[in-house]
């Protein structure tokens, strides 16, 4: 009899673990291309087939173990903020004084 060997992935529910830690490694996968929670959600969802909850968790889970990461890394991928330019403008949205 000839086995041909498969690579099967883990199972949620038999092997929780290691369905985590596959989700986590597939997660890291979307954070080197600078993907978003949301694009790694729809990622994972569309080539992995993972359920965009389990995702969000494990997410979830990362973010609070990695604060200072994710910081950074939210802060890295950001669009850069609108700046003035000198010429403009600036508007200032303080209170007015009500009318009496």
């Amino acid at each position: 009899m000839n086995h041909v060997h498969e690579h099967q992935l883990p199972c949620l529910h038999c092997q929780p673990q290691e369905y985590i830690r596959m989700v986590q490694h597939l997660i890291e996968r979307c954070l080197t291309f600078h993907m978003s929670r949301d694009e790694c959600i729809k990622a994972l969802a569309k080539h992995a087939h993972i359920q965009p909850v389990v995702t969000l968790t494990v997410w979830r889970g990362l973010l609070e173990e990695n604060r200072g990461f994710f910081h950074r890394y939210f802060h890295a991928i950001s669009p850069p903020h609108f700046t003035s330019r000198p010429t403009e403008r600036k508007f200032n949205f303080r209170r007015r004084k009500q009318w009496k």
